[in-house]
């Protein structure tokens, strides 16, 4: 019998009122596997990673995570379940530093319940070193409030990655990236899937995705239209199923 998939989504449709946002949603993410979640505006597939990250709940249907069907009740159910998420806003705080950003939640403490500032700020450059490293972030004491948009999105890179769990979520992730960055980036996602970290990349950006990804689910107004293997498709056939679905 084939091992369940590392996680799946079953007949999941979620409902805003009288606002139908996703329908009948199937889809699965397999061991050391990068899927391609694509679409235009308004396809859900904003809402897909809410649902997986435990930010809104199901309406019907259910997620499930080597086979056992889970409840996401809040973003630290979907983090306990080896989720971790990159969201197109970065979801940092501007008045913290870049460590205290990277630790949020998460922060190292002592035996007197103080915080281990040094070990976090050590453990904070190191990470932006050999994550994802930008130029102009030369200490971790930097308010993130005066990085640029690209920076921004390194810290937010560089936190998931260093608590990277069995999955990693990463919505519209290059959209405030130089091509540099980009393709650091990208290559983080490559590295990753070497460690046996799946990733499901949410981007307009078929070129991209086309570059990274081992399968790609193509979502229109709420459903899925088409779920394919990279060596099944072109980027030609899902750039027609983007565009006139």
């Amino acid at each position: 019998m084939p091992a369940a998939p590392l996680l799946g989504l079953h007949n999941v449709s979620k409902r805003f009122g009288a606002l139908t946002a996703l329908k009948n949603l199937s889809f699965h993410v397999g061991e050391s596997e990068v899927v391609g979640l694509l679409g235009d505006n308004g396809a859900g597939k904003s809402t897909t990673v809410n649902l997986i990250s435990g930010i809104h709940q199901p309406t019907s249907g259910h997620i499930s995570v080597d086979g056992r069907q889970m409840l996401f009740a809040c973003r630290t159910d979907s983090a306990d379940a080896g989720i971790e998420t990159i969201y197109q806003n970065t979801a940092l705080v501007d008045s913290l530093s870049i460590t205290r950003n990277i630790f949020m939640g998460r922060e190292r403490i002592n035996g007197m319940g103080f915080l281990k500032q040094s070990e976090m700020r050590e453990i904070a450059m190191e990470v932006l070193k050999s994550a994802v490293h930008i130029s102009g972030i030369d200490s971790p004491d930097k308010l993130v409030g005066e990085l640029s948009g690209g920076q921004k999105q390194a810290v937010a890179i560089a936190r998931a990655v260093f608590f990277k769990r069995r999955v990693l979520l990463l919505d519209e992730p290059t959209s405030a990236l130089s091509v540099r960055e980009t393709e650091a980036l990208l290559n983080q996602v490559l590295k990753l899937k070497a460690e046996n970290v799946s990733s499901v990349l949410v981007t307009h950006n078929l070129y991209h995705a086309y570059q990274v990804c081992d399968r790609f689910v193509i979502m229109s107004h709420g459903t899925k239209v088409f779920d394919v293997a990279k060596a099944d498709t072109t980027i030609g056939q899902l750039t027609e199923y983007v565009v006139l679905t």
